[in-house]
């Protein structure tokens, strides 16, 4: 055989190779249960349909046509804050009304995947996810008031994929995918040019290479969320060591521990304005179908494991997992407090604050972005949701569209909300990072909004000294439940 000849033969080969992913790829689990039902705080969950290959249904950024926006909510208006970024996706709001923003992309990778990795680099490149990081941290002002941003500034360059920032006591705390670093920073100043601190260590790149972080309201620690490398392990659980869980960072002398575990990819964190918790959202595993498994939100108490790669939605045994399973984690693991729904990629999570202006009809809730499926049939996310929680604090009900129409009905995308932020003027800010635009929402006929008030809970009665039955100082119903037959 000649040379041609098997450079031929090797061609076709490789040709057909590609034909046969492709049409594995195209092909993928359709969803059986509709997407409204698997939210909520009782979603439905389906018997997991463990898949070799995963569902692919990638929905192309085709960017938004000018003046073209997204579909808000009745009541509420949308209009361009910010465009022409390079790939925008934390926001973070300072005290005095000036925006930052991180532009961002995954740190380059000098690791071979060989065939899963090409694979992954095409899905994420077909997605608007891959390419060059800007690694910018962005300074927005609206200095007129009239809700677009008639400053842009490079406030930070030279980082290393940061995606976390905040502000306490002229101090800017920025995660890149590897470290949390301060800077010196005075506000309203245009630059930084000072050298940053290492204040910790992070666990570097991976697959979820996002490191976003939030401050506590006392203003004494830091919270970074930190997601695993893998779908369920599959590389090893040593790789995941301080993977999958939130840190937390005390400031005044460098202490940290783990704060929360089990948790696959934590993004949005904020303290609810009505325990004081931390909340957050988590994108759940993949593989099982495409009603498997919801993203959801969720409060972290101090020590939580929500059983990731092991169990999910507190019980659920995930049978392709290999690594040994911790003794009692089923006993001792959490249920997460709502789902968002399958594959929808919960990102962005702010809770109302005063001075809002989303108006009463959203006044007592989450505001979360959904940046999208990639492995769903149909499609879910692509679209800013409010969830509302009641008086005590807890989620309810199902979640309701503030910001839609980022989808077309030919499968392509306009952009991908990623990120929400209060402005000063109590709108809502949403990136969009696919488009490099940002989005302002807001109800002009509303008056900013009062704090919420804090749930407040009165301390068990004193029981008498136990004399006798114990049984004699409590009422039936104090102690009264149902138990199941076995």
């Amino acid at each position: 055989m000649t040379r041609i000849r098997k450079i031929l033969l090797a061609l076709l080969i490789v040709f057909l190779l590609l034909v046969v992913a492709a049409f594995f790829l195209t092909r993928g689990d359709t969803a059986n249960v509709a997407l409204e039902d698997v939210t909520g705080t009782d979603p439905t969950l389906e018997e997991p349909n463990a898949e070799a290959i995963p569902t692919v249904q990638i929905a192309k950024p085709v960017g938004w046509a000018e003046g073209d926006k997204p579909v808000a909510a009745e009541g509420l208006e949308v209009q361009r804050f910010a465009e022409g970024l390079d790939h925008p996706r934390v926001l973070h709001s300072l005290p005095n009304g000036d925006i930052l923003v991180a532009l961002t992309r995954s740190p380059a990778s000098e690791e071979d995947g060989g065939l899963v990795g090409w694979i992954a680099d095409w899905l994420l490149t077909r997605a608007g996810a891959k390419g060059d990081s800007a690694n910018q941290i962005m300074l927005l002002r609206d200095s007129d008031g009239d809700g677009v941003a008639e400053t842009s500034l490079v406030l930070l360059e030279d980082l290393d994929s940061p995606s976390g920032i905040a502000w306490k006591d002229d101090i800017l705390y920025v995660a890149n995918h590897n470290a949390l670093i301060s800077f010196p920073y005075s506000l309203g100043d245009d630059a930084i040019t000072a050298k940053s601190t290492k204040l910790m260590d992070l666990p570097p790149g991976g697959g979820h290479w996002m490191r976003n972080i939030e401050i506590h309201p006392d203003g004494d620690r830091i919270y970074i969320a930190v997601g695993s490398v893998s779908n369920i392990g599959e590389q090893g659980m040593e790789v995941e060591e301080g993977r999958a869980m939130i840190w937390e960072y005390t400031i005044e002398n460098g202490r940290r521990r783990q704060f929360g575990a089990g948790l696959r990819n934590p993004n949005g964190m904020d303290f609810s304005p009505w325990s004081g918790e931390l909340w957050t959202t988590v994108n759940e595993r993949d593989m099982l179908g495409s009603d498997l498994v919801p993203d959801y939100l969720t409060n972290v108490p101090l020590g939580a494991q929500y059983g990731w790669p092991w169990v999910y939605w507190r019980d659920n045994l995930d049978e392709r997992v290999e690594a040994p399973r911790p003794a009692y984690l089923i006993e001792y693991a959490r249920r997460p407090e709502y789902a968002m729904g399958p594959h929808v990629a919960s990102l962005g999570l702010v809770f109302p604050r005063e001075g809002h202006r989303m108006g009463e009809k959203f006044a007592s809730g989450a505001f979360i972005a959904n940046h999208g499926s990639w492995n769903r049939k149909p499609p879910s996310g692509y679209n800013v949701v409010y969830v509302a929680f009641d008086d005590r604090g807890n989620p309810q009900g199902k979640p309701i569209d503030i910001l839609g129409g980022f989808l077309n009905e030919d499968g392509t995308t306009k952009g991908r909300p990623t990120w929400v932020e209060w402005a000063g003027d109590g709108s809502l800010l949403v990136s969009d990072d696919t488009a490099g635009i940002i989005w302002r929402v807001v109800n002009p006929e509303a008056e900013p909004a009062a704090a919420i008030e804090p749930a407040r809970s009165e301390s068990l009665r004193p029981k008498r000294e136990l004399r006798g039955d114990p049984r004699a100082i409590f009422r039936e119903e104090d102690f009264a439940r149902e138990v199941a037959a076995e």
